[in-house]
């Protein structure tokens, strides 16, 4: 097995549930479902479906940066949206981040999230 090397965002539920924000493995780095948290894990954008969208990516980007990658490297992202008629609110974050690189990526309504005011929730993989 090739050598893991784990990252964590410091998020109150990794501990718990037991997981890492990132992981990567060789050239392949997954990014767990990231949602729209700040560093001290409170929720930013509550109701806001297009800023909740933009600080997971933001959140995925931190992440990379650890393992000296950047959204560039990314090739697919998963959206868990708890609202899929807010497609266009979601899909428009996640176009000004990805346009350019253009990752295989899916959007998906789920019928909620680990908090109430979480409206997305967004994975990612990376290859460097």
């Amino acid at each position: 097995m090739q050598h893991r090397e784990r990252y964590s965002s410091g998020a109150k539920w990794e501990s718990v549930v037991g997981y890492s924000r990132a992981v990567r493995v060789g050239d392949r780095i997954y990014v767990t479902g990231t949602t729209a948290t700040d560093e001290s894990s409170n929720i930013v954008g509550v109701g806001d479906a297009y800023r909740q969208t933009v600080q997971c990516i933001l959140n995925i980007e931190r992440a990379l940066k650890h393992f000296d990658a950047t959204l560039e490297n990314v090739v697919r992202t998963r959206m868990f949206v708890t609202d899929i008629s807010r497609w266009e609110e979601y899909g428009r974050a996640h176009g000004e981040f990805f346009r350019e690189i253009m990752p295989a990526t899916t959007m998906v309504e789920v019928s909620g999230l680990i908090d109430p005011d979480m409206l997305v929730e967004v994975e990612a993989d990376a290859e460097i």
